[in-house]
């Protein structure tokens, strides 16, 4: 294709390949695809690097309905605030947007809403470039703060005594710090929002919680002298109703200058106790942590004992002591031998090599005779086939005693049972100190401040780059909800801890939501305070947003109705075609004086003479049309199956009734009855239909081979547009189209030879496409530039790996070839010098890329599909296999 054409295709792609395959690439040009289903709740569009975005405002909406949109809702743009006041607070744009976006969440009648708007300002806030992806922490805590500035301009409009703002009531809480600095005591409240947790060296989250509420030494705070340690706890005095956890998965290499993602796993429970942490639990905390500390002394040595045991040995080997001495007691009583295990070996001339016999006889010895006559002699396993009969197979003392071998055994005996059973005391003593720390705190008294999971809010990637999406727990369905952007979908707990434990891929949880469980109202219901009925959708909403959701439903309504305008109208030219042919053939039928040269495969019989007669006619030679066209070759660039569905039926051989039950439903279109001819013929269809009995058309059958046809159709779609986009060197969209033809139209093969399209063709395209995805990031790569190489192996991780296992599952030696040539092009940096980071990178990925396993794991969902008509789409493959033959004969 030329450095031109590649540097373009970069160029075209750059912007869609930023984004993770989560994320939306385009919208389905069929609004009933994007039309929300019953109560679903709606998604976000993620609008270039704005997953982030997504996750944090959809947990805002949900997590604490219905007190955020009180808060949000209920601000209103026109609020009597003074134009100075106006001027200052900055936020109120996007306090607007963020009440339209909310409220269009609430009633709108799309799957998912945009929320450019909104981010656009948040850009401006930020003082960020659109490349690059914003901090979420930093995100969620203007969110609040702007929530919260946002309520206390409300309250400035408010005469008399002011109202709490219910964003610190919601999210705020108070802890009492108390210590010792330089041997001073202090005592400090202060309040805190999202409560940041240290995740590295911890197993869960209640050691983190632990280590976060004890800073350096504090024996000085329990004794009643005065040391000069420095020291402090922090002491929770008042829990916010949704308390908020941080979780801290980043750290700075400093070797390499750059922070990176901790990918350690840690576990969080669906319940947390929080009573430990009280002010008011104080002393019985001490008390308890106390116990734990001493415990987990005792349970540090009886560990090192037991390792001991389990490893012993004073060398770099080492083994369990009950095996050391079981082997031992296995040598001792061994069979004894008198013979050195070299000794029967044969010595003689006959087992010296031919060189050194040769070296005897023709002149003096090389070795002299003494030395020659203590050579070890070797083994020769081809002239000896077999070892000497009195050589042992397993070592065995040379001379051992009756009495020795008694007193050795008893001993060794006895030294393995008291090992064994040391090692099973360690052992359960133990575990009983963990199920001792375990309980410590279940008792009652320590579970009275119950806090149940909400929300979770979850980043896969690196430092530097990756995808967010959410966990929201639905009270009403009593199920977790997955939040991905514009997708909504149900999950459940165990896919929850898949993802957000950590350690698996490289996907972990950033942020905690934990609801007081004695507070239910937070998630409850809205009530209407004069009728006392549930508030639901829009009777949320205040008179203003529910015009504005209103228009904007109307607006999608009036999308819709467009859409379907503009396809019954396609419909409509379908038929008025069939109607003309079914005049003409109605036309030929009446003018003709036999129709015995007809083919005739199927059961239709003939009728007296009269319209019905010429309309029966007229269905057979529609027939014989069609039976002319499947028996005939087409031109390149013609496919006479996307014509009709009888064509298909008739070149995969469908049985005679399902031909006959097809092509009468065809004529049986009231759609057809233009003119009294037609009208004729759709009555003598519909009669012949009634006179089919059910016994002599399987239904299951009829269907089957309908959906069939249906399929074959969708996967020329997929076809025409992949190679469409693969023309216009699109290569990135073009895959996904490219892969899905390939695997449904392998689908379709597997039932029959014309079931399908040119599987060569496919497969030849398919790998074009890859081939050429993988020297456009091979061509990132060696550009050295950050953001280049970063986009170049995002291609690779997110397109081109995950497809690898597709060619290598059906081992064609073209694929194996166009695999081969992939990994050695990426192979063929290992010798070269490069810098220490893009050498890390390349570390990280070849293993991905070099993984022969056939394992096809998780892929991209299939691309939304256009609507065609019969016309559009014949003309479509027409074009497209047009191109493809004029660039085959450009040589490209």
């Amino acid at each position: 294709q030329g450095d031109g054409v590649l540097e373009a295709s970069i160029a075209e792609n750059k912007a869609s390949l930023k984004r993770t395959h989560t994320e939306v690439w385009s919208d389905s040009p069929n609004p009933h695809d994007r039309k929300r289903i019953d109560n679903c709740p709606v998604g976000l569009k993620n609008v270039g690097n704005t997953c982030w975005f997504s996750a944090v405002i959809q947990v805002g909406t949900l997590v604490c309905n219905p007190c955020i949109y009180n808060v949000v809702l209920g601000q209103k743009s026109h609020d009597n605030v003074n134009n100075g006041w106006r001027t200052f607070i900055m936020n109120l744009p996007f306090m607007q947007e963020l009440r339209n976006l909310f409220s269009l969440m609430v009633g709108s009648k799309r799957k998912y809403v945009d929320p450019s708007r909104a981010v656009e300002i948040l850009k401006d806030a930020f003082k960020s470039s659109e490349s690059q992806q914003q901090d979420v922490s930093e995100f969620t805590h203007k969110l609040l703060d702007w929530l919260e500035d946002a309520f206390q301009m409300k309250c400035m409009c408010v005469e008399g005594e002011k109202p709490k703002n219910p964003m610190v009531e919601l999210f705020y809480g108070r802890f009492l710090a108390v210590g010792v600095l330089e041997g001073k005591k202090f005592e400090n409240t202060e309040m805190f929002g999202q409560y940041p947790l240290q995740v590295n060296g911890f197993k869960d989250l209640h050691e983190c919680l632990e280590a976060a509420m004890i800073e350096g030494e504090i024996e000085s705070l329990h004794s009643a002298e005065n040391s000069a340690r420095s020291g402090q706890e922090h002491w929770f005095t008042e829990l916010p109703p949704v308390l908020t956890f941080e979780l801290s998965r980043f750290e700075f290499n400093q070797a390499l200058g750059r922070p990176e993602k901790i990918h350690n796993k840690l576990e969080f429970p669906s319940m947390l106790y929080m009573d430990r942490y009280m002010d008011r639990n104080r002393e019985v905390t001490r008390i308890k942590r106390e116990e734990i500390r001493r415990l987990k002394e005792h349970l540090t040595l009886l560990q090192q004992r037991l390792e001991r045991y389990l490893s012993y040995g004073s060398g770099p080997k080492r083994f369990p002591l009950a095996d050391v001495l079981q082997y031992a007691m296995e040598f001792a009583s061994s069979k004894p031998v008198c013979t050195s295990p070299v000794e029967d070996i044969d010595t003689s001339q006959e087992s010296l090599s031919p060189s050194e016999s040769s070296g005897q006889a023709s002149g003096p010895p090389t070795v002299p005779p003494v030395a020659q006559s203590h050579r070890v002699p070797l083994h020769k396993p081809f002239t000896q086939s077999r070892l000497p009969p009195d050589l042992p197979m397993h070592p065995a003392p040379r001379h051992i005693t009756e009495e020795e071998l008694r007193v050795l055994e008893s001993c060794l005996h006895r030294w393995r049972s008291e090992v064994e059973n040391d090692t099973r005391d360690l052992q359960g003593s133990i575990t009983r100190i963990h199920r001792t720390v375990e309980v410590m705190y279940a008792d009652k008294s320590m579970m009275q401040v119950p806090y149940r999971l909400h929300a979770v809010l979850v980043h896969e990637g690196q430092a530097n780059a990756g995808h967010y999406w959410a966990y929201i727990y639905d009270p009403h369905q009593r199920c977790w909800m997955k939040y991905n952007d514009i997708s909504v979908t149900k999950s459940s707990w165990e896919e929850l801890v898949r993802d957000s434990f950590g350690g698996y891929r490289n996907a972990s949880a950033y942020c905690l939501m934990y609801i007081n469980d004695k507070k239910p109202f937070l998630i409850e219901e809205e009530f209407d305070k004069e009728t006392g009925q549930i508030l639901s959708g829009m009777d949320k909403l205040p008179p203003d947003l529910k015009q504005y959701v209103k228009e904007d439903n109307e607006m999608f309504d009036k999308e819709i109705e467009e859409w379907d305008v503009l396809q019954a109208r396609k419909a409509q030219q379908e038929k008025l075609a069939l109607a003309a042919a079914a005049a003409a053939a109605a036309s030929a039928a009446s003018s003709t004086s036999t129709s015995s040269s007809s083919p005739q495969p199927m059961s239709i019989e003939s009728s007296p003479p009269d319209n019905c007669y010429v309309s029966m006619q007229a269905i057979k030679l529609e027939y014989s049309r069609l039976l002319r066209l499947a028996q005939d070759d087409a031109a390149p660039g013609i496919d006479f199956r996307l014509q009709h569905i009888i064509v298909y039926l008739i070149q995969n051989q469908a049985p005679k009734k399902i031909l006959e039950r097809t092509l009468l439903t065809q004529f049986a279109d009231r759609n057809l009855a233009f003119d009294e001819r037609c009208k004729s013929i759709m009555n003598v269809a519909r009669s012949k239909l009634d006179l089919i009995k059910p016994e002599e058309v399987n239904i299951d059958e009829y269907e089957m081979w309908h959906q069939d046809y249906r399929n074959f159709r969708e996967t020329t779609i997929f076809m025409i547009t992949g190679l469409e986009l693969f023309q216009k060197n699109n290569f990135v969209e073009a895959l996904m189209y490219l892969i899905y033809a390939y695997q449904y139209n392998k689908e379709l093969l597997l039932k029959g030879l014309y079931r399908g399209h040119n599987e060569e063709l496919l497969g030849h395209y398919r790998r074009q496409c890859l081939l050429k995805l993988n020297e456009q990031a091979a061509a990132m790569f060696e550009s050295t530039e950050e953001v280049e190489v970063t986009i170049g192996l995002g291609i690779m991780n997110e397109l081109v790996v995950p497809c690898i296992p597709l060619l290598l599952v059906h081992d064609t030696e073209r694929d194996l070839l166009a695999v081969e040539d992939m990994r050695n092009r990426w192979c063929s940096y290992l010798g070269q010098e490069m810098e220490a980071n893009l050498q890390e990178k390349l570390t990280d990925f070849l293993p991905k890329l070099l993984d022969c396993s056939t394992e096809i794991k998780s892929f991209h969902d299939p691309p939304k599909l256009p609507t065609y008509s019969t016309l559009e789409l014949c003309e479509r493959f027409s074009r497209t296999v047009a191109a493809l033959n004029k660039r085959h004969a450009e040589g490209r």
